[in-house]
């Protein structure tokens, strides 16, 4: 894998559901502790590693975020025929104006993963 765009590390109401969830939607595990029930994990995809942790953490409270998690993966609409049997993706792939196709999906714990490529005027993807 490339170094990664982006690292973030968050909070999980139960590690093993969001690790099978993550790689239903072909995140690989990079690392996880303990390993027979993890309540650490290290997942990665196209740039962006995750970090998600439970039990006692510094942060109170259930998890949140007041965003959203972005992954850039080659082809949006590939990804969304890889896991659309697989999660729920209500919105599906859609063009948004700013000139991005992407697709928005909800995970275990309630934070928005978007996966976005650029887009030309004419629709076609990578950019101008």
């Amino acid at each position: 894998m490339d170094e990664p765009q982006a690292a973030v590390i968050l909070k999980a109401l139960d590690v093993t559901a969001t690790l099978g969830w993550y790689q239903l939607i072909g995140f690989e595990v990079r690392a996880r502790f303990p390993e027979d029930a993890p309540t650490w994990v290290e997942l990665a995809r196209d740039g962006l590693v995750i970090q998600f942790v439970s039990g006692d953490t510094p942060w109170s409270g259930p998890p949140a975020l007041t965003g959203c998690l972005y992954v850039h993966p080659e082809n949006v609409q590939a990804v969304h025929d890889e896991i659309k049997d697989r999660v729920l993706c209500p919105w599906g792939v859609e063009e948004r104006p700013w000139g991005a196709r992407e697709l928005t999906i909800t995970d275990p714990n309630g934070y928005f993963l978007t996966f976005t490529e650029p887009i030309d005027a004419g629709g076609e993807a990578g950019g101008p």
